[in-house]
């Protein structure tokens, strides 16, 4: 029997081990609220403006006073869009960045990038507010994950600099020049309603490119995400006799150093530099990590 579209759907998005579409659908989720109440609200349905109501609780304050009383906005502002165009902009990218990320590096390697980026972010945000230069007449906020999404696409441009995408109008661009105008034209247009959120989205963007490279040299930090399991497996002292599945064979498994270099070929040469077995390595490597 075949299965239905709905079920495909399920498998194929959220029983993956891709941490990205929970990301979406969560922000979609908060999109539709938002503007299903104000809908409610037009039509004298319920008196109760959410969109108000998170506005003033759960976006990002530039007044660190505010922030202090609000500290669960570190967190919360990347959840919360209120333009349908920045909601499809930034899931659109977050998709096919976000996958681009995880085919050459590991799912806790992006949870640790994509959430640090939202937290460094929030912190910096009020941080700028302490600035003269960044005061307004009018009380301002922050909303939407821009924050993690340029650390992102500033990861995967020095990662694999020279790799090359096809687009429609442009013909191949490589990632390196399409993170330059990403994040150019992005720092400018939130500068436009909010210079500290254009400093902020910078700074989170260099931390993404710091971060590649801290793990070129061999310094993952998201190995603070990694926890030991305790092994079920009782250990019995026999001679000679070894259960098939309470090993696996070390050379089945690429070592850190094999994986460092083929890291370091890919940002200088690119990916597809990589010989079957490099990225056949790369894959293991993925794999196992995850």
């Amino acid at each position: 029997m075949k299965e239905s579209v709905l079920k495909a759907f399920w498998r194929d998005t959220y029983q993956s081990r891709s941490p990205i579409p929970f990301i979406i659908s969560v922000q979609v989720l908060v999109f539709v609220l938002i503007h299903l109440f104000e809908l409610l609200v037009d039509l004298n349905v319920v008196q109760f403006s959410l969109e108000e109501w998170i506005s003033t609780h759960l976006t990002l304050p530039l007044s660190p006073t505010r922030f202090i009383q609000q500290p669960w906005t570190i967190v919360t502002y990347s959840f919360i869009y209120k333009g349908l165009f920045q909601l499809l902009f930034d899931c659109l990218w977050l998709y096919w960045i976000g996958n681009t990320f995880l085919n050459f590096l590991t799912t806790r390697q992006f949870l640790f990038l994509y959430s640090s980026a939202v937290l460094v972010g929030g912190m910096l945000y009020p941080l700028f507010g302490l600035i003269p230069a960044f005061h307004t007449n009018t009380p301002l906020s922050f909303y939407g994950a821009s924050f993690a999404l340029g650390s992102i696409v500033a990861a995967i441009a020095t990662l694999v600099p020279k790799s090359e995408i096809r687009l429609l109008l442009f013909g191949n661009v490589s990632f390196k020049n399409l993170a330059i105008v990403f994040i150019t034209l992005s720092a400018i247009l939130i500068g436009m309603v909010n210079k500290a959120g254009a400093v902020t989205f910078l700074c989170t963007s260099f931390w993404g490119l710091f971060f590649v490279r801290a793990l070129q040299q061999g310094n993952d930090f998201s190995l603070f995400f990694q926890f030991k399991k305790r092994s079920k497996l009782k250990v019995v002292h026999s001679k000679g006799i070894r259960s098939a599945h309470t090993y696996r064979h070390q050379s089945d498994l690429p070592n850190q150093e094999e994986v460092d270099e083929i890291l370091d070929k890919i940002s200088i040469s690119g990916y597809d530099s990589l010989t079957s077995q490099e990225k056949e390595v790369l894959f293991k490597a993925s794999n196992d990590e995850r």
